[in-house]
């Protein structure tokens, strides 16, 4: 049974197409990356980057390092749409990609982490074998068929996206719009329909078709009755989003997987005319079967896993922010602060907190990130204790940080009686000098 589910030979049109595709949006990815200015802002114009803890040896090329860096991603997207080399082309995508992600997170976005995985399945499937320049150069790669698991391991990446997107918006702040309202207060200014996204309508609209697409669509573009209709909300969710808010490529590369929905006898037909179109459906039996099951079991118990690690860590995640990452939690919450570091010189008995200006340290766009987010400051108190070692000064530093989530009242969020230069960081479990939002008076 699993043999005939996983194994079983189908037209590869589908997966052939989206390899065009996927290849155009990443390559757009990073070249849009340098003349948008985020290369600029994100990695170029701060003296350090706050990486992801653990990976401190991943800082930024020097002087326009970085803007080469992503001209060469953009090149090997470039091979990856066209075909060649492509196995090592989307290879060295995904390690490009996963350094830059790993590399800062002043600009995180869980697109980003959706684009890391997808390098990385992209990186196994067999997406060259087909309308490609390796097969020009050498035919006998040349295949018109591909496994179902190929198709079955996408949907349910996607659907797990998807799902846990939705159910993340199930908490009041999302259900009495307060959410929405502010998304779209922050885009008042945008010609013609800032004014128009202000109405309680679009509110209510933002808010509950934001739940019901999250969690629908993929049941809905599975059903051939619904795929139609599915399809056009998906054209007109996807495309709404990426006038309001922006967000790069991840619109299109969410209407590109639809490819994988629709019958494959359509999708040939759209696309790929002139290919033989694969009907025998035999099951054929690969030899890396006892490797490719294990592996997606572990990739698919880790996917559904971390999104909910939240749950085993004391605290709310959207007042602590731990568990927050790599988790779908997209769009959930507003967060705005108020935060302050001081020193102190251990080696001083008189010694007083000294104020420390965030700006001679930090960038405008790293601003928010060591104001809001505590692995940041934490990460931020480290970053001072060795300046001040250089010098010859061992230092405690000091945070006063109040939080506001969602415009609400803002309470104190950081212990201010703990160094958090020589804490360790909890990588599992909560920091106890994150003052929880439930143990504080309103």
């Amino acid at each position: 049974m699993i043999n005939r589910w996983l194994f079983t030979q189908i037209d590869n049109s589908a997966l052939i197409i989206f390899r065009v595709f996927f290849g155009f949006l990443i390559a757009a990815e990073a070249i849009g990356a340098i003349f948008t200015g985020w290369v600029k802002r994100t990695l170029i114009e701060p003296e350090f980057t706050f990486n992801f803890i653990g990976f401190d040896f991943l800082q930024p090329l020097p002087g326009n390092g970085m803007y080469f860096y992503f001209a060469v991603m953009g090149i090997f997207g470039l091979l990856v749409m066209i075909g060649f080399k492509y196995r090592w082309s989307m290879i060295a995508y995904t390690v490009m990609w996963a350094g830059v992600y790993f590399m800062q997170k002043a600009s995180y976005n869980n697109h980003y982490y959706l684009l890391l995985l997808l390098c990385i399945l992209m990186s196994i499937l067999p997406a060259g074998n087909y309308f490609s320049i390796d097969v020009k150069r050498n035919p006998s790669l040349k295949k018109i068929s591909m496994p179902r698991w190929i198709v079955i391991v996408i949907i349910a990446q996607l659907w797990i996206v998807y799902t846990y997107a939705s159910v993340a918006k199930l908490y009041p702040d999302w259900l009495d719009y307060t959410v929405a309202k502010n998304l779209m207060a922050g885009r008042a200014y945008y010609p013609i329909i800032g004014d128009v996204i202000q109405g309680r309508w679009a509110h209510v609209s933002v808010t509950y078709f934001g739940i019901l697409f999250d969690l629908l669509i993929i049941p809905l573009l599975l059903w051939r009755k619904t795929r139609l209709a599915a399809f056009c909300f998906s054209i007109f969710f996807h495309l709404f989003n990426s006038i309001i808010f922006q967000i790069g490529i991840f619109p299109y590369l969410s209407l590109a997987f639809t490819v994988f929905f629709f019958s494959k006898e359509k999708v040939h037909h759209i696309f790929m005319k002139k290919k033989p179109f694969y009907t025998a459906n035999e099951i054929s039996i690969p030899s890396y079967k006892k490797i490719v099951l294990p592996i997606m079991l572990v990739w698919f118990v880790i996917q559904i896993a971390l999104p909910v690690r939240h749950w085993f860590i004391p605290g709310d995640v959207l007042w602590t922010e731990e568990g927050h990452r790599l988790s779908w939690r997209m769009m959930l919450r507003g967060r705005s602060g108020n935060t302050n570091f001081y020193v102190v010189d251990k080696n001083d008995p008189q010694a007083k907190r000294n104020y420390i200006n965030k700006r001679e340290y930090v960038s405008k766009k790293q601003m928010r990130l060591v104001t809001t987010k505590p692995d940041a400051m934490w990460q931020f108190a480290q970053r001072l204790k060795q300046h001040y070692a250089s010098k010859g000064k061992d230092i405690a530093v000091y945070v006063k940080s109040n939080i506001s989530i969602n415009g609400k009242k803002s309470k104190l969020f950081i212990d201010p009686d703990v160094d958090l230069a020589n804490v360790p960081w909890n990588y599992f479990t909560t920091n106890p000098w994150i003052i929880k939002y439930s143990n504080q008076k309103d």
